[in-house]
């Protein structure tokens, strides 16, 4: 059985940090934990909530409707009282008289508003969670006298005790909770990059924060330049000198890259870039979360050359795709492109493994490079025979990269295998389509390697006799895709589609396989 707890506010008020550390505390108690973020694009007064979810058996979502409301202002009550569960209880600072759960507000604090960690005790204590692992995180924080006092009187006053009981675990010491921002971030030092640089763009700016402390542990540098143009310039200039370079963006920022990226094709110098997609066009939804990049990222610059685009799911597979996108980046001198969003990357996983990493060699070496047609020794050249020559060696780099690719796990199968109902996706969707089939007769198989598209996909597909697809977009791009490499099409009918900006939600994404598999 799955439980879901909410934490509401104003930005500033501190409901991630409070929804973190109890979602550390449940999950030192044996659970699954999984928990998202929402947030306007607004630095101090926007509503912000997250949703953490745990259970015994893993968990990668959240559904529609949720057990308790932790609100730290009035406005997320008038938001999320919709979103109770029959039997939920909303905790608050005493705002509202008629709620015989209401917490008594801290006469320390203004009218109307109660400090976090006041809360944090009271849930310490209402989930009869030990008391002393709260006191071991507010030691992480600044003000732990003040925190350890507010969360002290908040444990004192609360008189409810609704315990979740500890499930014994071997395994629960190796849990971690992760999220995909620090997937890519760890991929990258496990993977031996030498430089970063970024752009602060949401959602990509998470990672530029994840390296930035560890560059002196590591050996690695991170720069912030003054705009994207600049990042992949000067990645690519790095990258030429031997170094191995990852670069990060989001949408806006990647197209000011994309004619970098062409001269990464032509010059072949080995790049890795992540793109983490937000809804568009132009600005769009700058802190929400969507897939509308996927042709971006096939088709990013002009002129024909390879780009490797891989899509991981969960902060795991993200550790695992950026190692392998330095990997065929630096032996084939191509542009690599880590596909995620903002959902994946601000969401946090608890996670057993994180997955085997390969660092791979660094195969760059002083040269001459040149984004003009050249010779072989980077001279400039306009010989239509070199050049004949030059566009079929790039061509047969892709088939070699196809070759080669087939040899890593292209795609994942879950769910029943075999069954006549498939449903594909790729990214961030994974999560909720997991916890979504849990109960279903369907099979569910997640893409990592858009290009290259695993060439057995095919086969895969023409055993459904219903193909359904998954997509945070409104024009179900992947669909394109497959339709593209295959030949075989997914009716628009079979297509569900979520572009509000928000992630699917467990529950109500069952309802809408359900309706298409009867």
């Amino acid at each position: 059985m799955v439980k879901s707890l909410l934490f509401g506010g104003k930005a500033g008020q501190g409901p991630n940090i409070l929804c973190h550390i109890v979602a550390e505390a449940i999950m030192k108690q044996g659970y699954y934990v999984f928990y998202s973020r929402d947030y306007e694009s607004v630095i101090r007064g926007g509503h912000n909530f997250n949703v953490l979810s745990f259970s015994r058996s893993p968990i990668y979502s959240n559904e529609s409707k949720v057990d308790l409301v932790i609100a730290l202002d009035e406005k997320t009550k008038e938001i999320h009282r919709k979103n109770l569960k029959k039997s939920g209880i909303i905790l608050d600072g005493g705002h509202d008289t008629e709620n015989k759960f209401s917490v008594s507000p801290n006469p320390n604090k203004q009218k109307g508003f109660v400090d976090n960690m006041y809360f944090a005790g009271a849930l310490f204590k209402i989930m009869g969670l030990d008391f002393r692992i709260l006191e071991q995180e507010l030691k992480k924080l600044a003000r732990f006298e003040e925190n350890i006092k507010n969360a002290r009187k908040g444990h004192n006053e609360e008189k409810r005790n609704i315990p979740i009981h500890k499930i014994i675990s071997r395994n629960k010491e190796k849990n971690v909770l992760m999220n995909g921002s620090q997937g890519i971030a760890e991929g990258a030092i496990k993977s031996g990059v030498d430089l970063y640089y970024s752009y602060p763009m949401t959602p990509a700016t998470p990672v530029l924060f994840e390296l930035a402390p560890k560059q002196k542990e590591n050996n690695f540098l991170v720069l912030e330049l003054e705009n994207e143009i600049s990042v992949i310039l000067s990645g690519l200039g790095s990258a030429a000198t031997g170094a191995k370079v990852m670069v990060g963006t989001s949408g806006g920022g990647f197209d000011l890259m994309t004619e970098g990226l062409s001269m990464a094709g032509q010059a072949e110098i080995p790049i890795v870039c992540y793109l983490a997609s937000r809804p568009g066009p132009s600005t769009g939804l700058a802190t929400y979360t969507g897939q509308g990049d996927l042709q971006l990222a096939r088709h990013c610059g002009h002129g024909e050359f390879f780009r490797l685009v891989l899509a991981p799911g969960t902060p795991d597979e993200a550790q695992q795709l950026v190692s392998q996108a330095f990997y065929f980046s630096q032996k084939y001198k191509i542009p690599a492109i880590i596909l995620s969003d903002k959902h994946l990357a601000e969401s946090f996983f608890s996670l057993q493994e994180t997955g085997k990493i390969m660092k791979s060699e660094k195969l760059t070496g002083l040269k001459r490079y040149n984004s003009y047609e050249h010779t072989g020794t980077g001279e400039a050249t306009e010989n239509a025979e070199m050049i004949r020559k030059n566009v079929e060696r790039r061509l047969e780099k892709t088939r070699e990269i196809e070759r080669e690719a087939s040899k890593f796990e292209q795609y994942k199968v879950y769910g029943k295998k075999n069954s006549k109902n498939l449903i594909v996706s790729y990214g961030s969707t994974k999560g909720a389509i997991l916890d979504a089939i849990k109960e279903l007769e369907v099979e569910f198989m997640q893409i990592l390697y858009i290009e290259p598209f695993p060439e057995k996909i095919k086969s895969e597909l023409e055993k459904a006799k219903k193909i359904i697809l998954v997509e945070n977009s409104a024009t179900g791009m992947l669909a394109d895709v497959i339709r593209e490499k295959t030949g075989i099409k997914i009716d628009d009918k079979n297509k569900i589609l979520r572009y509000d900006g928000r992630p699917f939600l467990a529950d109500e994404l069952k309802l809408e396989i359900e309706k298409r598999v009867r």
